[in-house]
């Protein structure tokens, strides 16, 4: 089987869908004697550095140099030049692995819509190019032959708007990496101290927009430092200059609540030192209004970190009774939730226990395998039923 695969964000790792195509072609090549696995096209804006992926068979094909990276030349590459290339390269299926498919596709095509958030959320419309961007999305997503999500929530989501049967989508989880781990590396203490973190932390990582809720966070924690005179709050992530719908810079409430001693903003952090943070934390938090799958969440678990989460959309799906899952709006439910990780240490010892085992429920081992059944399927001409998730 040859599959062509649109790799615009493979060499992106910041990103939701760097992180998800890396881990699904990671996933795919662990698979190796157990799997019969395609011969794979990448295809890839000429500036884009190609990693090596043992163990798979690839093929790299990029367009002659030219203004890719505009958004006029990103639509262009997934319009005309991604489809062009399936069609030469004789594939037997295509993937888009973000919500960018072609609108007439060349050849049998799944895309993954690994969410509906500039639907869903009056903030994250944009402008009127980028409405235009989400109609034209919106309408390809439907000319594909199967939709993959991240989640039975965003299965629902991507089903009542943009009115499609179930079976045509199907739900296939994602993982984290196997670095992200409770077992401590040698280098954790020289990355907690290059950041300056505290000795005690609640930490939040993530991305800093209006959705991820940082504002409630920080009123939460003004609560628990009110408790706790020992535990600081690490807010890891690049800040933006100001607030700017849908970005928040949650600086200037820290300070209003009095609370600016109080919180480490550490800015960016690198992907290899994830890990280190999560399980320097005493807790972690991630109190999300929407997510399709949420990382950040799985990451914390796998690390055994005490987890205080929300419960909005996918998020009970991957906390399971491994954490708390509370309403965002909940301000005292979350400080009472972070204050019961931080003093209860029976408490605390289990969720240690627990995160790891749920977490161990979302491989990219399996990610991969039900992706390539997919594959099989769309190959054959089938359009699938039900979830894989």
């Amino acid at each position: 089987m040859r599959v062509a695969v649109n790799a615009w964000f493979l060499d992106e790792p910041g990103s939701g869908s760097g992180q998800y195509l890396q881990g699904l072609l990671g996933g795919m090549a662990a698979l190796g004697g157990q799997e019969d696995l395609p011969d794979l096209l990448l295809v890839a804006p000429p500036d884009a550095r190609r990693p090596e992926l043992p163990g798979l068979s690839v093929e790299w094909w990029s367009p002659p140099a030219g203004p890719w990276r505009s958004n006029a030349g990103k639509v262009a590459f997934e319009q005309v030049v991604f489809p062009r290339a399936c069609r030469r390269w004789g594939a037997d299926v295509a993937h888009v692995p973000y919500w960018g498919s072609p609108l007439w596709p060349s050849v049998p095509t799944l895309v993954t819509v690994h969410d509906l958030i500039p639907l869903l959320l009056p903030a994250y419309r944009g402008g009127p190019l980028v409405r235009l961007y989400t109609r034209l999305a919106s309408a390809a997503a439907r000319r594909a032959s199967l939709v993959l999500t991240d989640s039975l929530a965003s299965k629902a989501d991507i089903e009542a708007h943009l009115r499609l049967p179930g079976g045509r989508v199907r739900a296939i989880y994602l993982a984290v990496d196997e670095r992200f781990t409770p077992r401590p590396d040698a280098q954790d203490a020289a990355v907690l101290r290059h950041y300056r973190l505290p000795h005690r932390y609640v930490l939040y990582l993530g991305p800093h927009d209006v959705r991820k809720n940082v504002a409630g966070l920080l009123e939460a924690f003004q609560i628990v430092a009110e408790a706790d005179a020992d535990v600081q709050l690490v807010v890891g992530g690049r800040l933006p200059e100001a607030s700017n719908s849908p970005l928040y810079d949650p600086r200037p409430l820290a300070h209003a609540l009095g609370i600016d001693g109080e919180v480490t903003f550490t800015g960016w952090v690198a992907e290899e030192h994830k890990p280190a943070f999560y399980r320097g934390a005493a807790c972690a938090a991630f109190p999300s209004r929407y997510e399709g799958f949420g990382l950040p969440a799985l990451e914390a678990l796998a690390c055994g970190t005490p987890l205080v989460a929300s419960n909005a959309a996918s998020l009970p799906e991957l906390v399971g009774d491994a954490g708390f899952a509370l309403d965002p709006d909940d301000v005292q439910g979350m400080a009472g939730a972070m204050l019961a990780c931080l003093v209860d240490e029976t408490l605390a010892a289990e969720l240690r226990q627990r995160g790891p085992r749920q977490a161990a429920r979302f491989r990219w081992t399996e990610t991969a395998r039900e992706t390539l059944a997919a594959y099989r399927e769309v190959a054959g001409g089938g359009r699938g039923a039900g979830t894989g998730a």
